[in-house]
């Protein structure tokens, strides 16, 4: 899950996190359209899947989500961490 300047979040699904990061961003080709002009963006929240097909479901849920429930999980994931 991605955070936009604006404080908007954008989820998706990648192999490699840090470059579909780097490519939302502009640094690499191959960005999102939703989120051209809404930087800096920054990384708040990834979840391993163990196939494509699981991430995509686990990504269709998580968008269906509320706000408050996205950031409730991106909290929840940063005390765990501590």
């Amino acid at each position: 899950m991605v955070q936009t300047a604006a404080g908007q979040l954008y989820t998706g699904i990648s192999t490699d996190p840090v470059r579909r990061l780097r490519q939302h961003s502009g640094d690499l080709v191959g960005g999102a359209k939703a989120l051209r002009g809404k930087g800096p963006l920054t990384l708040v929240y990834q979840q391993a899947m163990p196939d494509r097909s699981e991430a995509s479901k686990a990504e269709y849920k998580l968008k269906k989500l509320p706000k408050a429930a996205k950031l409730a999980l991106w909290q929840s994931a940063s005390a765990s961490e501590i």
